[in-house]
């Protein structure tokens, strides 16, 4: 263990520019998607000199974003994501200077922003906006049979993950809201007229906090409640619209294209789109195979379910709306 944490802090150190990748940019952020934001967020807040290239391969795809640099590579599924990876391996860690009194309560803040924030925001996006959201974000370069069956498919799936059923549906929302709406009165409480969260230094949990707020602020809705909750505490928006000016200002100038001038820590590497489909590379000669595998078989298997499921689609559910799928969906949770 030790070894290997002491390869991949050299192989870190090592390269000179990292590489990030996630799914493209959006709504006027480098990324819009909600998972991939954080992992920018945290290494701007590193001063981390890398580029971002966008995945849209596999739009499913739970390994994005990752970071890669030298022959390493973190993914999201892995030790519990890129930002946690890198802390684990002793590479990058906002918290290492926070005194040990304020772990208690970083952890606490940590899990009130990764457990009642998060599953908010999953319910507004999947389960309450219309499609266009999701669509900008995830499927708008799938064709719009395979679009809609995968929209339709993680909407079951954030549905069963947070335990909503046509019969408690209505109870579950004011669950979720009410959750949602009492961890930004603790979060305003806590970030008070400070800098960031826990003093003057920014930590995880602020990069995890803000990817939150300035999705919600830039890509939901007007209509969205969540928004509408974020809008009743003035200090943590104007905690996000400064940071997102110190940040994300030279995204936000090209117009959030997610490149920028050369000199910007968001230029794509020569001969790459940062529109285009980006792999990752394997982290190690002896793994090249194997990952190479991997990347294959989730290939096929996803070109597979997506034809079964057009077939699907045009066979037996062709010409119907959104609302009778979702009726069907709850049928399947009656029985």
């Amino acid at each position: 263990m030790a070894s290997a944490a002491t390869t991949a802090a050299a192989e870190w150190e090592a390269e000179a520019r990292k590489v990030l990748v996630a799914r493209k940019p959006a709504f006027g952020l480098p990324t819009a998607c909600p998972t991939c934001l954080p992992a920018l967020l945290y290494l701007r807040m590193a001063k981390v000199p890398f580029d971002i290239h966008v995945d849209t391969s596999f739009p499913d795809a739970d390994h994005i974003p990752y970071v890669e640099f030298g022959e390493c590579v973190a993914f999201n599924n892995e030790k519990g994501g890129v930002i946690e990876y890198l802390k684990e391996e002793k590479i990058v860690d906002l918290t290492s200077n926070l005194p040990s009194d304020s772990y208690p309560d970083l952890l606490s803040t940590k899990a009130m922003v990764s457990t009642w924030l998060a599953d908010a925001l999953q319910y507004e996006l999947w389960v309450v906006t219309d499609r266009s959201v999701a669509q900008d974000i995830y499927f708008s370069d799938l064709s719009w049979p395979i679009g809609k069956i995968l929209h339709w498919k993680k909407t079951r799936d954030v549905k069963q993950l947070l335990g909503i059923t046509k019969l408690n549906a209505a109870e579950r929302e004011d669950e979720i809201y009410r959750k949602a709406n009492a961890a930004y009165d603790a979060l305003s409480m806590r970030l008070g007229d400070q800098a960031f969260l826990f003093g003057n230094s920014p930590t995880d949990v602020d990069a995890l906090f803000l990817g939150h707020v300035l999705f919600v602020l830039n890509a939901l809705p007007g209509t969205s409640t969540l928004r509408s909750y974020l809008q009743n505490y003035d200090n943590l928006v104007n905690f996000a619209e400064r940071m997102k000016v110190q940040l994300l200002a030279v995204d936000s100038s090209s117009g959030g294209s997610g490149s920028s001038a050369p000199s910007s820590s968001s230029m794509p590497r020569k001969g790459t789109s940062s529109g285009q489909s980006y792999k990752p590379k394997p982290r190690a000669k002896k793994e090249r195979t194997e990952e190479e595998k991997k990347f294959r078989q989730r290939t096929k298997y996803f070109l597979a379910t997506q034809l079964v499921a057009v077939l699907v689609f045009l066979l037996i559910m062709g010409g119907v709306d959104s609302p009778e799928l979702d009726d069907e969906y709850d049928v399947e949770y009656e029985d």
